[in-house]
């Protein structure tokens, strides 16, 4: 009798924390492979012009006089990402967008218009806090889709389009208590199979399986962008990932 009282209160508790952090990342795997030795970019190739290691972070800054000709990125040489966790901290500034490349392709033919053009799954950066242009949706760089998955949304995506199962993981006044405006915020992707789950300061926001047989992506690269167009700066540290079995 006095076990079974002793018990109870804790798996009541144990029950009590499953469902309050149900939307939160798994724990950090261990062992997690660092991309970033934050003093200089060994294992990175983008536009020397546009990116720098600045007070121990990546600094990627476009300007007038160094301006981004097309989208260019900054291209992790050794991580790939199929079945994947990647973990890292961002900020940038308002004035453009910047993102995180995963299961991507880098882009060499004729057509491009620099060294280090990217296309795949992009979990796009910005510094704002209004939906839907926020921090975390899926866009299709490069691709056809557009905005493949937004940020709120569970959704598939098959061969007759995109299905969204439910659309509140994350609210206008969530993100706006969520998302710390120029500071430095927390990004988990994890995809497995044809799952991706986007997770910003340890908080679910998307969750997306893609079954599109023409353009559903299995694996790739991965890379950071500085987008075309106004001048703009984005910061990345605590680059680390690991492969999941």
């Amino acid at each position: 009798m006095i076990h079974r009282l002793i018990l109870v209160p804790i798996l009541a508790c144990l029950i009590s924390f499953q469902v309050v952090n149900a939307d939160s990342p798994p724990p950090e795997p261990a062992g997690m492979k660092t991309l970033f030795n934050g003093k200089d970019l060994g294992g990175w190739d983008g536009d020397p012009r546009l990116w720098s290691v600045k007070d121990g972070v990546i600094h990627g800054e476009t300007t007038p006089e160094a301006v981004a000709n097309g989208n260019t990125f900054l291209i992790n040489k050794d991580a790939r990402t199929k079945d994947f966790d990647l973990r890292l901290s961002f900020r940038c500034n308002a004035t453009n967008n910047s993102g995180i490349q995963y299961r991507s392709k880098h882009i060499t033919d004729a057509n491009v218009k620099n060294n280090w053009v990217v296309r795949g799954y992009q979990h796009e950066l910005r510094n704002e806090v209004t939906l839907p242009n926020i921090s975390g949706f899926i866009y299709d760089e490069g691709g056809k889709r557009g905005r493949i998955c937004l940020a709120g949304e569970q959704a598939k995506w098959d061969k007759d389009g995109k299905h969204v199962i439910k659309s509140d993981l994350i609210d206008q006044a969530k993100f706006q208590t969520l998302f710390k405006l120029d500071d430095w915020n927390d990004v988990v992707i994890i995809g497995k199979g044809n799952r991706i789950q986007h997770y910003l300061n340890n908080t679910l926001i998307l969750d997306f399986t893609d079954e599109d047989p023409q353009n559903a992506l299995s694996e790739g690269i991965m890379a950071l962008q500085l987008h075309a167009g106004k001048p703009m700066w984005a910061e990345f540290k605590n680059i680390r990932i690991t492969e999941l079995k």
